[in-house]
């Protein structure tokens, strides 16, 4: 038998519910919106993504960036993909800045970089100030970076960071 607390907590999270203020059921996504104009960037779950994209694409946490800041050796991946895809041609050859502004130190272009799925958010859609979307789905062009090479590069800059303070995106 229910006590009275708890027939009043379930009667109130259903009322909630019937009023909007609380989905039926927790979401499974990570709602990613573009640096552009927060609308919905809609990446999904393909056949091809890794289990770490897979990870990625439901929690908004990036597996790769803890495993990089305890793994040098790993972190090698990401510095290669970045090199493959050319951002060492705007951001230079460790993210430092060149043509584009740098990406390794605290002085974020965009206050969401802040965080991994920030800076997943503008890679893969672009901004507004000059960098295109570069995301197979976002672009709609294969050749362009699948989830996991993004996130490979994200993990790998957190490893080249400069600035001073907390460290977020490890927590």
């Amino acid at each position: 038998m229910l006590s009275k607390k708890a027939v009043k907590a379930s009667l109130f999270a259903s009322m909630l519910t019937i009023a909007g203020f609380m989905p039926l059921q927790a979401s499974a996504a990570c709602d990613l919106v573009s640096t552009k104009d927060n609308s919905p960037l809609n990446i999904k779950i393909v056949d091809t993504d890794t289990p770490e994209a897979k990870e990625f694409l439901t929690t908004c946490v990036n597996p790769y960036t803890k495993l990089y800041a305890a793994d040098a050796n790993a972190a090698k991946k990401g510095k290669s993909r970045f090199g493959y895809y050319s951002c060492t041609q705007c951001h230079g050859p460790n993210g430092d800045g060149q043509v584009a502004v740098a990406i390794t130190d605290d002085r974020w272009q965009y206050a969401k970089h802040v965080t991994d799925k920030g800076m997943f958010e503008t890679i893969a859609g672009g901004s507004n100030g000059g960098m295109f979307a570069w995301h197979q789905q976002v672009s709609n062009n294969p050749e362009l970076i699948p989830t996991d090479d993004i996130l490979k590069i994200i993990g790998w800059l957190r490893t080249q960071y400069k600035g001073g303070g907390d460290k977020p995106w490890l927590k």
